[in-house]
């Protein structure tokens, strides 16, 4: 099985969360508000399946507009509908500061490569922890545009990862599900007392 590196993952909170000394004042609050607009894990709707998008309209791209802007704010590559509290089959992703701020309605998983990575994971709705979760290094994904156009993604590495952490929230499931029941004991207890969790690093080998 092969590992995403921490260099794959460093410029996204829903992959690893930034480390809060490392941000200046205005970054600081500029994410807090942002995160004040996402719904927080205890909420049954990061526990609800959406639906389908049916209407393409100027309201539609209104709320991408405003789902990248608080992805962006929030320093996160992905963002469901469903952690702002609409039900409805819809992400946006930004996998890395040089790629486009994309959406997708009505994602599907098309196909998933059967080789694995395994990196830790954080999201946006679960402040402050992170665990390893395994998924495909590879992922076909079909949907449709903002003008409910078809459309086909190939995607490798970070952006499938990401794209596979967004349907999932979609879906109802959360990284807790993903991950081996001892990290989801620690993630379950941080959250429950407002710390921070994360898996411990590998040791180091010895060479003697």
């Amino acid at each position: 099985m092969s590992e995403v590196t921490s260099e794959q993952l460093e410029h996204t909170s829903e992959a690893a969360e930034p480390v809060d000394d490392e941000l200046t004042e205005r970054e600081r609050e500029q994410r807090a508000a942002a995160l004040a607009q996402v719904v927080q894990f205890g909420d049954p709707v990061l526990r609800s399946r959406a639906s389908d998008v049916t209407e393409f309209d100027a309201e539609l791209a209104s709320e991408v507009e405003r789902m990248v802007e608080i992805m962006r704010g929030a320093m996160g590559v992905g963002l469901a509908a469903t952690q702002l509290g609409a039900l409805r089959r819809l992400l946006v992703f930004q996998a890395g500061p040089d790629a486009a701020a994309t959406a997708i309605a009505n994602p599907q998983v098309e196909w998933l490569s059967e080789e694995l990575a395994t990196a830790e994971e954080g999201c946006l709705s679960l402040p402050g922890v992170g665990v390893d979760v395994e998924r495909a290094l590879h992922a076909r994904i079909r949907g449709v545009d903002l003008r409910g156009e078809s459309m086909l993604l190939e995607a490798s590495g970070l952006e499938a990862r990401v794209l596979q952490h967004e349907i999932d929230h979609l879906d109802g499931v959360l990284i807790l599900d993903r991950t081996s029941r001892e990290q989801r004991k620690g993630a379950m207890r941080a959250l429950r007392e407002g710390t921070t969790y994360s898996p411990e690093p590998d040791p180091e080998p010895d060479d003697g």
